[in-house]
């Protein structure tokens, strides 16, 4: 079988990357322009170590180091033209910020006009298939503000402006709202998936690039079949070996960390979805376990959210009043359903069982991350530097579940096969078949 290449645009720490390299793709280069985040991707892709994965190909003429999408247009055009026929898969979407539910939508924002550059990436490459995942937010029509302050509804989303330009360059475009959680992802995390086809292997399938995602559900069930999975994986179920309640303490080495913090000893998985994550990960070798350090007066109102508030629900704004909590967003995990959304903020989300927070690793877990995955860099920023870093909360948050990504990545292949496939002739028609045909043809 042929390996399909790909490449990775905005690719955070590599989560969808990780994702298409467990369905088999092979990884040529990614594009991030975080150093932190670049970091952990170079050290699960690039560096010397064993790993149960591929690792990226990388071109000589692309330095190994953080890259934004404009740098790589300006100094490396020709170099993209010459990948055409070379790269099947174009992976990786505008990063979200933009136009997400969670942060401040603005029209103006600049990131919103990364969407052109990413349209330039793609025409220079030429890919047969495009991924990208976005937040839901992607696909609504924002509200912009007139010079006379007036708000005004924008005619169209962000996503029914990339498909135009996209079908504009010659792709057939498509997009679902695709929930991670029903791929064997312990966490209900709904995203706006768009998938593209080029316009002439699309004519090959029935349906187009909507065929991708009749694909992607019997890859979805194929996959719970094959790592043994149920249809839904909960949180305890994912990080019940974590645990902390009883378990030995050590202090937290890690390099990134100051000294001060611990971390719990770990035993070993217990569940079926927690040996999936484990395996190849050798003893001790698992990061980012490192314990939040909560002040007393914190652990106890966490330690009362805990024993009266309802979990598996976003906390009310009563229940955040009588806790004096300015937050918004506080969300009590419930050990029996699938994990909410994971974001880039750790205080978003409460341990279902201890009065803290998630640890890096956890929240990992929960996004489907295995063991072996390191992850680089600060643990968390705070403040003015929030906007500009993006330490290992951040990076999570914002990684495609790898589960999620290998699903979409063996869809993809399967089009693409199925597409050539339909493109050759048959044999048997090349044929005479009837008496007077085969005299015609002597």
């Amino acid at each position: 079988m042929a390996h399909h290449k790909f490449v990775d645009l905005f690719a955070g720490c590599g989560g969808l990357s990780l994702g298409l390299s467990m369905a088999g793709l092979e990884g040529v280069f990614a594009i991030e322009k975080d150093p932190m985040a670049f970091e952990t991707f170079s050290a699960n892709f690039l560096g010397k170590r064993k790993l149960p994965v591929k690792k990226f190909a990388w071109p000589l003429w692309l330095e190994q180091k953080a890259w934004g999408i404009d740098d790589l247009l300006d100094e490396h055009r020709n170099q993209l033209h010459n990948l055409k026929n070379e790269i099947e898969i174009l992976a990786g979407g505008p990063p979200c910020q933009g136009f997400s539910f969670a942060g401040r939508r603005q029209e103006s924002d600049p990131r919103n006009l990364l969407f052109e550059r990413y349209v330039e990436v793609v025409d220079a490459i030429r890919p047969s298939a495009l991924i990208l995942e976005n937040v839901p937010g992607m696909k609504v029509a924002h509200a912009t503000r007139s010079d006379a302050g007036i708000r005004q509804q924008a005619s169209e989303s962000y996503y029914e402006k990339l498909k135009r330009s996209l079908e504009a360059i010659g792709y057939d475009v498509h997009c679902e709202f695709i929930d991670a959680s029903r791929f064997g992802v312990p966490q209900k995390r709904s995203r706006l998936i768009v998938l593209g086809l080029e316009n002439s292997i699309s004519a090959k399938l029935d349906g187009g690039a909507n065929r991708v995602f009749q694909l992607l559900e019997e890859k979805r069930k194929e996959q719970l079949s094959e790592f043994r999975l149920p249809e839904i994986v909960t949180a305890s179920d994912a990080i019940s070996d974590l645990h902390t309640d009883h378990s030995l303490r050590q202090p937290c080495a890690d390099p990134y960390s100051p000294s001060g913090f611990e971390e719990a000893v770990y035993l070993g998985p217990d569940t079926r979805y927690q040996k999936l994550m484990n395996k190849h990960c050798a003893k001790d070798a698992m990061d980012s376990m490192r314990l939040a350090r909560h002040r007393q007066v914190v652990r106890e109102r966490f330690a009362r959210i805990l024993a009266e508030c309802k979990a598996g629900v976003l906390m009310d704004k009563e229940s955040r009043e009588r806790f004096g909590l300015k937050k918004h967003r506080i969300y009590l995990m419930s050990r029996n359903l699938p994990a909410p959304t994971i974001t880039t903020l750790p205080d978003d989300v409460l341990h279902y069982s201890a009065p803290r927070i998630l640890t890096v690793r956890e929240s990992a877990r929960i996004q489907s991350f295995p063991d072996w995955f390191r992850f680089s860099g600060k643990f968390t920023t705070g403040g003015s530097m929030r906007s500009q870093e993006c330490p290992r909360y951040t990076q999570v948050g914002n990684a495609v579940p790898p589960f999620l990504a290998r699903a979409i990545g063996l869809a993809v292949t399967a089009a693409l096969s199925e597409a050539s496939l339909s493109a050759k002739p048959n044999f048997c028609e090349s044929f005479p078949t009837t008496p007077e045909e085969l005299i015609t043809a002597i």
